[in-house]
């Protein structure tokens, strides 16, 4: 994620801002990638601190506006972990927006959300014709944590839902063409293996001994779906991680030059090669303070030929 120029003033502001150092309201305008002080501000902000602009006529911005079902805010902490939750969900949106995605010039169909909060019965994430399913409670860390132990997962984040979830959207809207699905089972498998019982295989067996040469997670070895949305997933972690690297004017010997921008380039292995090594320095940082590895995965050559796959497919946008 870039860092902005404060619109208020001099220096630089975060992509969560709500208030410049000047302490002047700011928004952001995904249109132009920048922060405002003009604008007409989402009518979330003051519910849930949405810091986008509205989309032209309309109160909300074009990411709230994507939102068909909020939480009951009557429910415990529901208006916190929602806020939390949009959150994640506009930073990975404009990730997606770089390459065209849900922005104004995309014909396509945009993502459609359900923001649930959990009651009597839990809330299952997941995706389906277009509409995508959230649980706000995982935006609660103490929640997130106890579901990744019990799934015996190293890494589970807001954005990691986010990215994985779309990711599912993302391949729907591209099945419809016949040249990405002959290239998708050529890679992944074919997709069209009942995914109930792969799933309640996947979970009684556990993953194959061997999942780590083809696969970047145990869970991705469940179905071709899952492989195609934990790998997109990956991808924009990559790309994220190397882009956010840059924006805040670190370096390392391997790094491109500043003003170099890795969603505007078409090498795959030379973005993934760049981001790898780029993880190994940050994971080592990480544990001079006896914290968790920022990226525990490993790509093997298999796991490269599929993002590689997904790359082509994202990059040329919609």
């Amino acid at each position: 994620m870039h860092v902005f120029q404060n619109p208020a003033g001099d220096g630089t502001i975060y992509f969560d801002n709500l208030l410049a150092p000047e302490n002047v309201p700011v928004a952001y305008d995904p249109n132009i990638g920048a922060f405002v002080t003009d604008a007409l501000f989402c009518a979330n902000r003051d519910i849930i601190g949405c810091n986008w602009v509205a989309d032209g006529a309309a109160d909300l911005c074009v990411s709230c506006a994507m939102t068909a079902m909020s939480p009951d805010a009557t429910m415990p902490d529901a208006i916190e972990n929602w806020g939390k939750t949009e959150e994640s969900k506009r930073w990975v949106l404009d990730n997606l927006r770089q390459w065209g995605w849900f922005t104004e010039t995309d014909t396509g169909a945009s993502p459609v959300f359900h923001m649930l909060a959990e009651g009597v019965k839990p809330v299952i994430m997941g995706h389906h014709t277009g509409v995508v399913t959230i649980n706000i409670d995982e935006s609660d860390p103490v929640v997130r944590a106890e579901r990744r132990e019990d799934l015996g997962e190293n890494y589970r984040t807001m954005i990691g839902h986010m990215r994985h979830e779309i990711a599912h959207m993302l391949w729907w809207r591209l099945s419809i063409s016949e040249e990405f699905l002959t290239e998708f089972r050529a890679l992944f498998g074919d997709e069209q293996v009942d995914y109930g019982e792969a799933l309640d295989k996947h979970y009684a067996d556990g993953p194959p001994a061997d999942w780590q040469d083809s696969f970047l997670t145990p869970y991705a070895s469940a179905h071709p779906h899952e492989d195609w949305a934990e790998t997109t997933a990956h991808l924009l972690h990559l790309i994220d991680i190397t882009d956010s690297f840059l924006a805040t004017n670190l370096s390392a010997p391997h790094a491109p030059k500043r003003g170099w921008n890795p969603y505007a380039e078409p090498n795959a292995d030379k973005l993934t090669t760049i981001a790898a090594e780029l993880t190994i320095k940050i994971n080592h940082v990480n544990r001079s303070m006896g914290l968790a590895d920022l990226y525990p995965f490993v790509l093997t050559d298999k796991s490269r030929q599929k993002l590689a796959l997904v790359h082509r497919w994202l990059f040329k946008g919609p």
